[in-house]
């Protein structure tokens, strides 16, 4: 994996900027990346993004990082539901509720599966700021919003 170390008023201006606009900082950094990317390309580096918030995870379980893991899961699932939305209908997802919404699209056409998958990527987040998960509930969270991924990845690309 590689990494970026930012500080000082760079790293404080770019959590600002992300948090105003209601997104994790590797969601606002992606955002900016892709702005000016046509829908089919940007839709591939998010779901690599999933896939990749999905590999840290497994990585923080193995440190026993276990909230970091749970905040990466959750990352996973957003970013995917989020380009489900954008090439199901051209929507830029900006809230919580407009998550719920495209889950629950997603929910229809794929089963409860994906409800449930997105029900522990919840869980996750919850987890991140509580910190009540343990690593067996990180890891089946990782198992069914990889399950969820993939099955975007298969109808988007």
């Amino acid at each position: 994996m590689d990494y970026i170390v930012l500080r000082g008023a760079t790293a404080k201006r770019l959590r600002e900027e992300a948090r105003k606009h209601n997104l994790s900082l590797e969601e606002y950094l992606l955002e900016l990346l892709t702005q000016d990317m046509n829908p089919e390309d940007k839709a591939r580096e998010y779901i690599k993004a999933s896939e990749d918030l999905l590999v840290e995870a497994s990585e923080e379980l193995e440190k026993d990082n276990i909230r970091q893991a749970a905040e990466k899961v959750w990352g996973a699932v957003a970013l995917t539901v989020k380009v489900y939305a954008l090439l199901k209908d051209s929507k830029r997802i900006s809230s919580h509720g407009e998550l719920w919404e495209y889950k629950r699209r997603l929910e229809t056409e794929l089963g409860k599966w994906a409800g449930d998958a997105w029900a522990r990527a919840v869980e996750m987040h919850v987890c991140f700021y509580e910190g009540w998960c343990n690593k067996e509930d990180v890891e089946k969270a990782v198992e069914a919003v990889s399950k969820l991924v993939n099955k975007v990845k298969q109808i988007i690309l």
